[in-house]
């Protein structure tokens, strides 16, 4: 089981707050860091000191680290236009030696969207924008030196694009698709990604995810066409501690009202995420996300490093 580490930044976090925190995930042996693509806190917490930008602050972390992954979980196709944005991504991956994802999704925090003057079309019309831009970023990757792209759609039009820089990653950075959508997401992720992500949700919401998403590679031709095998990831919200009264103290921000739908946290010994890490394992999950909330909370993290990674098979 490969284990990344999510973080929130919209909540309150500077960049050297996250800079400490990336460093302390290197070093304690995890695969990544990832970090949700938001302008604004979901609550009534402010979240100072304010937003910081996803790929502005992996830009910088490229820099400043040396082995772990770096991603968004998941940038809002809303934010950016698809052109600028593959060349950002192909930058970052440059920067990082090769170590960048790029998770992508709709958008859906309207509040957000409100605030900053950012346009926010109805559901429909998001998805469609998300699945040219997943054809646009991918075949601006995949186009050979010397050659162009071009590309008409509904909502974007590319012409003659020279399809640079190319990211060190070939034929491109991992792809994340992911989402609790019955039809589209399942569809894009099967055509477009590499990993499928099902977010902190139940293993058994999470199962039938991945159902859907194998039911969608064979209707769309994956499954016969030789290109590897989704990646099935499942994000876990953690509030891990030594006891009780620990765990529970780590868990109270997930009492505070937000716009997040339900979840399903685990709360309680190192020893309980090890027993959910080996159920997702049990139906395809090759790869997990943990959820760790307060970024000033470095004995958390220290604390999962050396009580449940070295309890994990295979690559972390």
């Amino acid at each position: 089981m490969r284990v990344s580490v999510f973080t929130e930044p919209h909540r309150g976090a500077s960049y050297d707050d996250q800079l400490r925190f990336a460093r302390l995930v290197e070093a304690a042996g995890f695969e990544g860091f990832l970090r949700a693509d938001h302008y604004q806190s979901m609550g009534d917490d402010p979240g100072l000191p304010g937003p910081t930008d996803a790929w502005l602050t992996l830009a910088a972390l490229a820099r400043e680290t040396s082995r772990i992954r770096l991603g968004t979980l998941v940038s809002s196709a809303t934010f950016r236009l698809p052109g600028p944005l593959a060349v950002m991504v192909a930058q970052v991956d440059q920067m990082s030696g090769g170590r960048v994802e790029l998770g992508i999704g709709a958008g859906w925090y309207e509040r957000e969207h409100l605030s900053y003057g950012i346009p926010f079309p109805r559901v429909g019309e998001r998805f469609d924008r998300l699945a040219e831009q997943l054809e646009i970023i991918t075949g601006l990757w995949r186009t050979p030196l010397g050659e162009t792209y071009s590309y008409t759609g509904e909502h974007y039009r590319l012409v003659d694009a020279p399809g640079l820089p190319k990211p060190v990653q070939q034929p491109g950075p991992p792809v994340i698709v992911g989402g609790r959508g019955p039809k589209r997401t399942p569809e894009l992720a099967a055509r477009y990604a590499d990993e499928f992500n099902m977010p902190f949700k139940t293993v058994a919401e999470t199962a039938g995810a991945y159902e859907r998403v194998a039911e969608a590679c064979a209707s769309t031709g994956r499954t016969e066409s030789g290109r590897a095998p989704l990646v099935l990831s499942a994000g876990i919200v953690a509030a891990i501690g030594r006891t009780d009264a620990e765990a529970q103290r780590r868990a109270a921000p997930l009492h505070v009202k937000s716009a997040l739908p339900p979840e399903d946290p685990v709360i309680g010994s190192p020893a309980q995420l090890v027993d959910r890490l080996g159920e997702f394992a049990a139906i395809g999950a090759t790869r997990v996300h943990l959820r760790l909330i307060d970024f000033a909370d470095l004995d958390h993290l220290e604390l999962i490093a050396a009580e449940v990674l070295p309890q994990l098979d295979g690559t972390r």
